[in-house]
């Protein structure tokens, strides 16, 4: 019954028309960031973290979420039409969407992958909130030994779970949590490695680097392909009602897909990327019936699984930031970036403290998803124009609003520098295969858990047993180290490399 007097209270939130308004701004541009090639949420949500002073703590975390999920629906138009991911999750979906498309059945996939999304993204909500009470409950036992290791838990499974090399993630997790040492020390107030530059004594700008590495980085790596990469299926799009035999084909996938993203979600490191590669995986294992098209030929269930597990991944990666305050990926970490802005302690306290921006949240998801159903079928016309636009156009526009949105932020110059800067390491990240998203957790989870574990060797007298003796904390060190052992197997290894073969 609270439950329903909860969602009572989000909805009432939700359904004022500031927030509505900033709601389909949400899903309007994470819908056009999807559609773009190279453009993905992170970049997006980082470029906007400035815009979001002026706007009250709601409306700017609606705004935001509405980027992040909408991004998933995109990403689908560009990977099927044009055989490039708009969005990493989106990379699975080009193997059968694409095919499809060149067979002139783009109609169907498009709508496969937007009625996927729309009833994963539902239900994605719906155990967000079932989730969120409890898990909250569970949190407040949480002293600095507990948040410690599940921070350690956190950055274990981001490297477990990230694509690529565990090598390569490792070292952008070390990476981030060194810079996140650069600053002023908490306890001391002693400044250090900031080589007596007074800007770096108050640290790296979270959003500097967010918009330098996945922003900058990305959009030079996109200016070394040429346009000709582009073949665009625009006139092949006519009739989008899939059939009854695909109807009948993909309903089981989406289910399949559904699951398993709401729970791939909730995992450290997991999200939306790593639910589309999985539950692709899944499908491929499952037999063809008789008749069927072979996958990698343009089978349905190729594009509506992925789409629903990577939009109901999306959802639930929501819970333990908005539980534990721990961001599971590099959106959320973004997003407690947006919290902080508006002095909001990401965790459990943000449910009592403040409900109506908790579930207002909540809501406003179940309205963004009605709202993408919309913008994404009717509209693929206009999405696929978008495709034309030519990027020597449209990557200038871009960078010069990245560089207003980051002078804006201190009304400092080094800022822009330091963007630069970090846009050519990122392009050296892309260059060299390593992942940008593990270093971002480990930027921001670094100064969490330096604060937490020199809290937690005050409280115990300098006691290292702390971490083993209270049970939470020893449970959750004992997750960490079984899943490092787990993914060391043989066996495992090398499953894990073959889920992240892009065909």
């Amino acid at each position: 019954m609270e439950l329903f007097d909860n969602l009572a209270l989000g909805f009432g939130v939700a359904f004022t028309f500031q927030n509505l308004i900033y709601a389909f701004i949400g899903c309007l541009l994470g819908t056009l960031i999807g559609v773009l090639p190279g453009v993905g949420p992170v970049a997006t949500i980082a470029m906007l973290l400035p815009a979001t002073y002026s706007l009250p703590p709601v409306a700017a975390l609606i705004m935001l979420a509405g980027i992040y999920y909408g991004a998933q629906y995109g990403g689908s138009t560009t990977a099927i039409l044009v055989n490039l991911p708009g969005e990493a999750s989106s990379v699975v979906t080009m193997i059968d969407g694409y095919q499809m498309a060149r067979k002139g059945r783009a109609g169907p996939a498009l709508a496969a992958a937007g009625i996927g999304s729309f009833f994963a993204g539902c239900v994605g909500t719906l155990v967000l909130a079932g989730f969120a009470v409890p898990l909250t409950e569970v949190a407040f036992k949480f002293g600095p030994a507990e948040y410690f290791s599940l921070m350690v838990l956190g950055l274990i499974g981001a490297v477990v779970l990230a694509s690529g090399s565990l090598i390569k993630a490792v070292g952008m997790i070390i990476l981030g949590l060194l810079l996140g040492l650069i600053g002023t020390d908490v306890n001391s107030g002693v400044a250090r490695y900031s080589f007596d530059i007074p800007e770096l004594t108050d640290g790296l700008g979270f959003i500097v680097i967010a918009m330098g590495v996945f922003g900058y980085g990305e959009i030079i790596s996109n200016l070394a392909k040429p346009d000709e990469e582009r073949e665009v299926f625009a006139k092949k799009v006519d009739g989008l009602m899939p059939t009854k035999e695909d109807f009948k084909n993909m309903i089981p996938a989406i289910l399949r897909g559904t699951a398993l993203g709401a729970a791939l979600g909730i995992l450290p490191g997991g999200g939306a990327t790593l639910s589309a590669f999985a539950a692709y995986t899944i499908e491929k294992k499952t037999k063809l019936k008789p008749g069927e098209v072979p996958f990698g030929q343009g089978n349905i269930r190729g594009v509506a699984a992925p789409e629903s597990a990577n939009n109901a991944g999306s959802q639930t990666s929501f819970i333990p930031l908005l539980t534990l305050g721990i961001p599971p990926n590099a959106v959320m970490a973004l997003m407690v970036g947006a919290m902080t802005i508006h002095n909001i302690q990401p965790g459990p306290q943000v449910m009592t403290s403040n409900p109506e921006l908790f579930w207002g949240l909540i809501a406003s998801m179940w309205i963004g998803n009605a709202m993408l159903i919309i913008l994404n079928l009717p509209l693929i016309g206009i999405w696929i124009k978008f495709l034309t636009v030519p990027y020597r156009w449209l990557f200038p526009a871009i960078v010069l609003f990245c560089a207003i949105g980051v002078y804006s932020t201190n009304n400092n110059t080094w800022d822009i520098w330091m963007v630069g800067l970090f846009g050519v390491v990122g392009y050296v990240f892309i260059k060299l295969g390593m992942e940008p998203a593990p270093l971002l957790l480990g930027l921001i989870l670094g100064p969490m858990m330096e604060e937490n574990l020199r809290r937690a060797m005050l409280l115990s007298r300098g006691d290292w047993s702390v971490f083993v003796t209270r049970p939470l904390s020893a449970t959750l060190l004992a997750m960490a180290v079984l899943l490092l052992i787990i993914v060391a197997l043989p066996s495992i290894k090398s499953k894990r490399e073959e889920a992240f073969v892009e065909e």
